[in-house]
């Protein structure tokens, strides 16, 4: 017997009930109101005991806050729901006395055992439309995670189909997700967990059970569920990691981000005890640092009793984008951020207060002050990437004798008895002993590598063009070492030493050949290899805000057309010339072009920038940074992060070096782990994907060197979509199922490398992985469970030749359907009948003729059947060779044209679709036509079909009472009309069954 999805469902069923410790209880069982999706009578029958001596009337009031939620759209509602799970509830009550207000609480966090926890299966909601997710867990008679399960043991099904699947439900049955706080998808093979506003990349897996990193791909099925539901971490998670971050985003905090913050929480608790080092918090760029700020400070007020937070940064934009965040998530933080405008609005915020409080200030705003700003201990400062060079602890002495005091200094004499945490998303530099000395050591780690593995980020890759723009190797190891000089002292006195030769390099690199050169090549790179990658953004890192205004001019003059394509971000001055001003903008504006390049629709493309959106600013879809700026150690790591942000089908991000950023890559790479090193320590794409390509490349024509399909490259049209077909069809042939399995393998891992390398490969091999992705598209769809769709397979196939063919013409496999064209139709059937190509013609009326099948199987059991085992028959013999592939088509064709007969077939009798599933089971037994005429059975379908549907109730035949009454009602029906004839109790069965089966598929409408 194979384990199928129920008894995978029955394993999660026991995992909740064995091992965590639930009530379970098959939902079918029962007896409720389908259109209520709370747990009948538990809800204020809990809530009066985790609230116990408060007044009944208050309980009845909250218990119908929560019922009639009736403000807003589903995810308004879902809002407002969470508040109230994880604050409570204000009510407003008579005592029959007077009016009195209270809080009603919806779980009792502090006594994980108080609180009822279910979990239950197949639990039945009807709005729009009857719907039965497979688990629901319950907590208080409120649903609070739906489980969508699929088959381990189907290949045609996954845990993209539950996601699927989850989404139709908020379509469906939005009621029962109101109430919801997140959702688990799982296949066995993979387990994710995500909110009712996550996309599918943004389900996450849980990959630990007591905190410790995965260091594999493949995590054990169970370990979601057990790390996840453990009553007391459930309840934790509820409460303390999930966010609205503003009025439309729900998120669910990622197993790396729970853990270590809880980490981050004990450092800090001894920490205030201690020596005020908290610790520093690694997490790899683009793993949701800022989040995990948010879920910290959250945590840190019951855990410290309501300390006050300063929160610092050291440039204006970041403390704005990092404000911003915070902001976003104030009903969750319960307390508004504050961003101080100058030092004399951060010493009034401090001074006096004696808890609570969320303020934003940036390092310059700390100076030299004779007395504290505050000398109290319930502070904890959190540092933004805590180990910049100016973050120093030491005194410097200048040329004139002038004494000056480090960043890190003055903060410490300026809040000398506060805890100090720093959060970063690059690695300590193994030179930086400052940082150590400030925060502590590591209190938590998750690198790149991790990070990859998971989901949370995507790969970086590296592709060098320096040699377009005739920048020599001596010119760039003087770019080098100045930039190094640069980075290593900050000091007035350093960086006047250094400003001619600053001044040197910004005239070579904003040379108006040099600029020439540098616009010809990003436009030429842009638009063959990264316009058509995801949705085409693109950012351009300008060495100084003159070089980006004249690559800006220069780009436009070339393509006068980009206008509202690429677009200047930079900070303005008043000394900037008149015709900049238009160019950048003011504020608004550039919070404007913010939307507008986070917008994956909106024509804005392409982006210069100097220091502004290099860190901080997120665009999931951004794949491309084309770099002419010389950048060092994390400034660089984090810049170039931007690009490795997960978006649905992203491979990677790719930096594109225009000034010599490779050894500065390797140097940066030394401070992280080892194995990031060993795994991401060579980013260039010439050692990497391209290898991959081209590996993957001759696996794929070692496969088809017995398929001739050269004038793919040098034909018509006409003769492309030929050798399309000849290459489906050659690897659809019965004797090369492995080599089709490898095919469809290897050839997605070709398109994924060549999406990074395209530049880098000729137009010979672009032309053959062109074929090679047109073939492998058509073979998938063809084993897709979903309707096949020539026209979907033309326009995935032109697709996939966009960039390795230039021609105006449009290729088309088959004749031109239209998209409505009846699959049955004679015409349509015969015209991929009469294809050169039989072994393909043959999978693609076989696809028709399944997919038919599958939509029988939800209600007509005859039909369905008897369908299967023809197909089923003929596919045999053809697989044991006894007869051809043309014999076999012929086969198929007779079985369409029955199908597409046996559809008008109710139209004919006068048999809605519905009574006809009826009459097909009443005339299935062999010479049952020979006891009654047509019009009995036609009046005995109409009756029965109308006694069905009403006296039908939601999961009657899991209800064993309700399940025989109306299969007495049916026999007493049948029986009326003499039905089945004598001895012939096989027909009797058959009628059951059907009814039993309609029953269970068909929507119910009460």
């Amino acid at each position: 017997m194979p384990y199928n999805e129920e008894a995978y469902e029955d394993t999660i069923m026991e995992i909740f009930r064995d091992t965590l410790g639930y009530e379970t209880c098959d939902g079918r069982t029962i007896d409720r109101d389908f259109k209520d999706p709370l747990f009948p009578n538990e809800l204020e029958e809990c809530l009066s005991r985790i609230n116990p001596n408060v007044h009944s009337q208050a309980i009845f009031e909250a218990a119908k806050k929560i019922r009639d939620m009736d403000l807003g759209d589903m995810i308004q509602k879902n809002k407002r729901f969470t508040e109230y799970i994880q604050d409570g509830i204000a009510v407003e009550y008579f005592d029959e006395k007077e009016t009195r207000h209270t809080l009603i609480h919806l779980i009792d966090y502090a006594n994980p055992d108080n609180n009822l926890f279910q979990a239950i299966n197949q639990w039945t909601v009807v709005e729009k439309d009857k719907r039965r997710p497979d688990i629901v867990i319950f907590v208080n008679g409120l649903p609070l995670v739906v489980i969508e399960l699929k088959s381990p043991s189907r290949e045609d099904t996954d845990v993209s189909e539950a996601y699927r699947q989850i989404k139709n439900y908020l379509q469906d049955i939005p009621s029962l997700f109101v109430y919801n706080m997140f959702c688990v998808i799982s296949d066995f093979a993979t387990s994710k967990a995500g909110t009712i506003t996550s996309e599918e990349d943004r389900f996450v897996e849980w990959k630990s059970i007591d905190g410790a990193y995965a260091h594999s791909k493949h995590i054990s099925y169970n370990v979601l569920f057990e790390g996840m539901f453990d009553k007391s971490r459930f309840l934790d998670i509820i409460k303390n990691f999930i966010v609205f971050s503003g009025d439309s985003v729900k998120i669910l905090a990622a197993y790396h981000q729970y853990f270590a913050v809880k980490k981050a929480i004990e450092s800090t608790k001894k920490a205030t005890l201690t020596d005020g080092k908290g610790g520093v918090f690694w997490h790899t760029q683009g793993s949701g640092k800022s989040l995990s700020m948010v879920f910290y400070a959250k945590l840190l007020q019951s855990a410290l009793d309501s300390p006050t937070i300063v929160i610092i940064t050291d440039r204006n934009d970041l403390d704005d984008q990092l404000f911003n965040q915070f902001t976003k998530c104030q009903t969750f933080l319960r307390q508004k951020p504050i961003q101080a405008k100058d030092r004399k609005d951060l010493i009034k915020l401090l001074e006096g207060r004696k808890t609570n409080g969320i303020f934003f200030t940036t390092m310059q705003k700390f100076q030299e002050n004779e007395t504290p700003l505050s000398e109290r201990k319930n502070i904890v400062v959190i540092t933004d990437e805590a180990h910049r060079s100016q973050y120093g602890l030491t005194e410097k002495v200048s040329r004139d004798g002038k004494i000056s005091v480090g960043m890190a200094r003055m903060m410490r004499n300026n809040l000398p008895n506060a805890t100090y945490i720093g959060f970063t998303g690059t690695p300590i530099s193994s030179k930086d002993k400052m940082t150590t000395e400030i925060f502590g050591d590591y209190v938590d780690i998750y690198d790149m590598t991790q990070a990859v593995d998971d989901g949370a980020t995507k790969p970086i890759y590296y592709e060098s063009r320096v040699n377009r723009i005739w920048l020599d190797n001596d010119l760039l190891d003087k770019i080098d070492k100045e930039y190094e000089k640069l980075a290593a002292e900050s000091d007035a006195y350093m960086l006047e030493k250094h400003k001619s030769e600053l001044a040197r390099m910004s005239s070579i690199l904003g040379a108006p050949d040099v600029i020439d050169n540098l616009c010809l090549d990003i436009i030429e790179h842009y638009e063959n290899n990264r316009e058509n990658e995801l949705s085409g953004k693109a950012l351009i890192v300008a060495y100084s805000r003159p070089i980006a205004i004249s690559i800006y001019k220069k780009i436009l003059e070339i393509r006068p057309n980009w206008n509202e394509k690429i677009k200047v971000v930079m900070t303005s001055s008043n000394n900037d010339p008149e015709d900049w001003k238009e160019i950048i903008g003011n504020k608004n504006y550039k919070e404007t072009l913010a939307k507008k390049f986070k917008d994956d629709n909106d024509p804005m493309k392409i982006a210069i920038v100097v220091d502004m959106w290099l860190t901080g600013f997120d665009v999931p879809s951004l794949a491309t940074m084309y770099v002419y700026k010389p950048m060092l150690s994390h400034n660089l790591m984090q810049a170039i992060a931007r690009v490795n942000r997960v978006f649905k089908n992203k491979e990677g991000g790719l930096i594109v070096d225009y000034v010599g950023i490779a050894r500065a890559l390797k140097e940066a790479m030394n401070d992280y782990t080892d194995r990031d090193k060993k795994r991401y320590g060579e980013m260039d794409i010439s050692q990497t994907a391209l290898i991959t390509f081209k590996e993957k490349l001759e696996i794929c024509k070692d496969i088809f060197h017995k398929c001739d399909y050269s004038k793919f490259a040098t034909g018509s049209n006409l003769d492309r979509a030929n050798a399309i077909d000849a290459g489906a069809s050659f690897l659809s042939d019965v004797n090369r199922k492995d080599d089709k399995e490898t095919f469809i393998r290897e050839g997605l891992m070709m398109r994924q490398s060549l999406s990074l390398c395209r530049s880098l490969v000729n137009q010979e091999e672009r032309m053959d992985a062109a074929y090679f992705e047109a073939v492998r598209t058509i073979l998938i769809r063809l084993e897709s469970k979903e309707k096949l769709s020539l026209h979907e397979i033309n326009a995935r196939v032109n697709e996939m030749l966009e960039h390795a063919i230039q021609s105006n013409g449009v290729i088309s496999i088959f004749s031109d359907f239209g998209k409505e064209q009846n699959l049955f139709d004679s015409k349509y059937l015969n015209e991929i009948a009469k294809m050169k190509e039989k072994n393909l013609a043959l999978e693609l009326i076989k696809k028709i003729i399944s997919d038919q099948i599958r939509i029988y199987m939800r209600t007509n059991l005859v039909r369905s059947e008897k369908f299967s085992e023809k197909l089923m028959r003929t596919m045999d013999s053809y697989m044991k060779g006894n007869i051809t592939n043309e014999v076999a088509i012929s086969e198929l064709l007779k079985m369409a044209k029955e199908i597409g007969e046996s559809s008008k077939s109710g139209e004919e009798l006068g048999l809605t679709d519905e009574e006809l599933v009826f009459y097909d089971a009443l005339t299935k037994p062999e010479a049952i036509m020979d006891f009654y005429t047509d019009e009995r059975l036609i009046e005995l379908t109409k009756e029965l079909t109308k006694n069905l549907r009403k006296n039908m109730t939601i999961d009657w035949h899991k209800k064993e009472k309700v399940r025989a009454r109306m299969r007495y009602d049916i026999k007493l029906l049948l029986g009326k009309y003499n039905y089945p004839p004598k001895d012939r109790e096989d027909a009797l069965n058959i009628v059951l069954a059907q009814c039993e089966h309609w029953a269970e598929n068909v929507e119910v409408i009460e």
